[in-house]
């Protein structure tokens, strides 16, 4: 019975993301969880990293969202940004500004 333990509390865990993802209720509007991220300065670095698709990608969500919100509407429920295909689009890019900054502070240091 202690084996199952673990499994069983990996499953709660998720069950809770998935609950907290809807909950947020950005993907209501075709957001995803990488465009809710404050702008910071290295976030605005990693932004100018992204491909050219991924930034059009990015802005035309933005655009929908905002038109969305002011229309007081959300989309259909089709194409809500799904947990299981949100997937993590910025951060690569922000981890290595990140280690950059961090790596530059360190020869500051010296």
């Amino acid at each position: 019975m202690a084996s199952k333990a673990p499994a069983a509390t990996g499953r709660l865990w998720l069950g809770f993301q998935k609950w907290y993802y809807n909950l947020c209720g950005f993907n209501k509007y075709g957001l995803r969880k990488d465009d809710t991220i404050y702008e910071n300065a290295d976030v605005k670095e990693a932004l100018k990293r992204l491909p050219e698709d991924q930034y059009d990608a990015r802005t035309f969500r933005f655009k929908r969202a905002l038109d969305l919100s002011m229309k007081h509407q959300i989309l259909p429920k089709d194409q809500w940004t799904k947990f299981e295909e949100d997937t993590r689009y910025l951060q690569p890019y922000l981890d290595e500004v990140i280690r950059e900054r961090k790596e530059r502070e360190q020869w500051m240091k010296k």
